[in-house]
């Protein structure tokens, strides 16, 4: 489990084939200083399995499933990433209950920089919507951030805004993003909670569930 606030920023500096999934090596001298095998470190808020460390990197696989729904799978050589150590048991929680599962991918459609901080709309995709809130918490590569603004329930395309301030934008890859980019999103696990719930209500009596 994670909170959402970032560690250091990292460099993937290998990516090798592993079956059809990848094994990633990453340079987050931090992370890796004390990394031990098989703990976890969300990269860029993708929850992975330390395998391998030197002082200053660490090897985590990969698999396709992963790939396919998140954008580590369009990262490379060079990549910067998010990272950040799991939360030791005692800890404050700075940020939110993050867990390192991404719910889906958003692009960043409009950048607005201001005099001491930056607003990113994302792309949100339809079925997401409705777990994001104004005010809210949300996972953005990993970061934990406050909803600054959602798209109307009947606009034809989803989307939600953050503000980032200069500590945010100094200390994380988001502020070096740009409209294009693709980014991992995870929304707040209560979130989903009330939402089955719901669902399970709304369901006739012995139907399908």
């Amino acid at each position: 489990m994670f909170t959402g606030i970032i560690e250091e920023i990292g460099e993937i500096t290998a990516i090798a084939p592993a079956g059809d999934g990848w094994r990633l090596t990453v340079r987050a001298p931090k992370a890796a200083s004390d990394a031990v095998h098989g703990e976890s470190i969300a990269v860029s808020g993708v929850c992975l399995t330390v395998v391998d460390s030197t002082a200053d990197t660490f090897d985590a696989d990969v698999m396709k499933q992963t790939l396919d729904v998140a954008a580590l799978g369009g990262a490379s050589v060079g990549t910067r990433v998010n990272i950040e150590k799991a939360m030791p048991v005692g800890a404050r929680l700075g940020g939110h209950i993050v867990q390192g599962h991404v719910d889906g991918v958003g692009s960043i459609v409009e950048v607005r920089p201001g005099a001491q901080w930056s607003v990113l709309r994302v792309s949100l995709p339809r079925d997401l919507a409705p777990l994001v809130v104004d005010k809210g918490s949300i996972s953005v590569d990993g970061t934990s951030l406050t909803v600054s603004a959602v798209s109307p329930v009947n606009a034809e395309d989803s989307w939600f805004e953050i503000s980032l301030i200069p500590e945010t934008l100094a200390a994380t890859t988001l502020g070096a993003r740009a409209v294009g980019d693709r980014v991992n999103l995870e929304t707040d696990i209560l979130a989903r909670h009330v939402e089955r719930l719901l669902a399970f209500r709304a369901a006739p009596e012995g139907g399908s569930r």
